[in-house]
């Protein structure tokens, strides 16, 4: 599914137009996107938590370079759905 099959679902179920339904889920997406780039984390209540994971420096060994080589720290982001999701996809 992509952005535009959303869109076109939230679009025939809340009779919203197009346009509407575009800046609305651009908008949520960007909300969450600066929200975690800050540093905080999303809940939604029943779905899901979108996270930032902290990864710490370690040291790893390039079998094909026979080298090791240092991976800094760093942050990703996370989803871990929630338990109402969790029981409805099967």
């Amino acid at each position: 599914m992509t952005k535009a099959d959303i869109i076109k679902q939230i679009n025939s179920r809340t009779r919203i137009r197009k346009q509407s339904c575009i800046t609305i889920v651009d908008a949520l997406l960007d909300t969450i996107k600066d929200n975690m780039t800050q540093g905080h984390n999303i809940y939604f209540r029943g779905f899901g938590t979108f996270t930032i994971k902290r990864h710490h420096e370690k040291s790893v060994y390039n079998i094909n370079r026979g080298s090791h080589t240092t991976i800094p720290a760093h942050c990703s982001p996370s989803f871990k759905p929630g338990k109402e999701l969790l029981h409805s996809v099967k």
